[in-house]
């Protein structure tokens, strides 16, 4: 059992269960908008995520604490090498073209966690911002990429599932920023800190109702996709409202995080 829950363990801290995530929205709209994503952009995607969020969790740590890095740490930064050989690998299989359309959010990311502004900050320490750019960038990943890649026109459903994406982030963060609200600096300006709990829930709460809103917009009729995804935004909302900052370990970085691969499930399912 104590081997079991340490293979869990790495599977949720070496970023496996995001990429899944990721690669699950990606999926959504690659049947929603009915591309045909090949196993190259798919590996793409998910060492990339892999790659991104490792870097953005631990290379401060790295590089700080190199010889005293705990035996898992050691475990999970050389996974991460090995998923960034894979990654590059991968990366020359694409033309220049696609990736000038990645460089704004890799550029995003890195910027996140490298300090490149006055008294040694990043994006991430900026009050409150840091939510609505990991928004940008799972929308920009799991969206705008699939459709470039695939060289598909920038239709309305487009726009409208790009906006719903990244509200549909705003809200899956909720329950994140409202466990992390007793450790997190009062510096950070986060969500909870500004507006407290209950209205930090309404604003989630406002971007599901949004997401309704524009399904709504998208369909004209009800269609196999739109009862799915009405499904995966009260789940998203159960989630929300049971968010509290004594939550279980696993409440967000497992159940919340794998409300997107739930919803390829789904999708599977019908």
């Amino acid at each position: 059992m104590k081997h079991l829950k340490g293979l869990f363990d790495f599977y949720i801290n070496s970023s496996i269960h995001v990429a899944f995530a990721v690669l699950s929205l990606v999926f959504v709209t690659e049947k929603e908008l009915e591309l045909s994503l090949d196993f190259n952009f798919n590996a793409f995607i998910f060492l990339g995520t892999i790659t991104g969020y490792n870097f953005v969790k631990y290379a401060s740590v790295a590089g700080l604490h190199h010889r005293n890095l705990t035996k898992r740490l050691k475990v999970i930064q050389l996974f991460s090498f090995v998923c960034i050989l894979a990654l590059a690998y991968f990366a020359f299989q694409f033309d220049l073209e696609f990736w000038l359309s990645c460089a704004p959010l890799a550029l995003l990311t890195a910027l996140y966690a490298v300090p490149f502004l006055p008294n040694n900050t990043n994006l991430r320490t900026l009050p409150t911002l840091k939510i609505f750019i990991i928004a940008v960038v799972w929308a920009g990943v799991s969206v705008y990429l699939p459709v470039v890649y695939e060289a598909s026109a920038f239709t309305t459903e487009f726009y409208l599932m790009l906006a719903q994406r990244f509200m549909l982030v705003l809200a899956l963060i909720i329950p994140f920023e409202i466990r992390d609200l007793t450790y997190d600096s009062a510096a950070l300006g986060t969500l909870p800190q500004v507006l407290g709990i209950k209205k930090t829930k309404l604003f989630g709460l406002s971007m599901v109702l949004g997401c309704v809103i524009l399904e709504v917009l998208k369909t004209e009729t009800f269609s196999a996709y739109s009862i799915v995804q009405y499904c995966i935004l009260l789940i998203t909302a159960f989630a929300i409202l049971k968010s509290s900052t004594k939550q279980s370990s696993y409440y967000a970085s497992f159940f919340v995080e794998g409300i997107p691969i739930l919803w390829a499930i789904f999708i599977l399912a019908f």
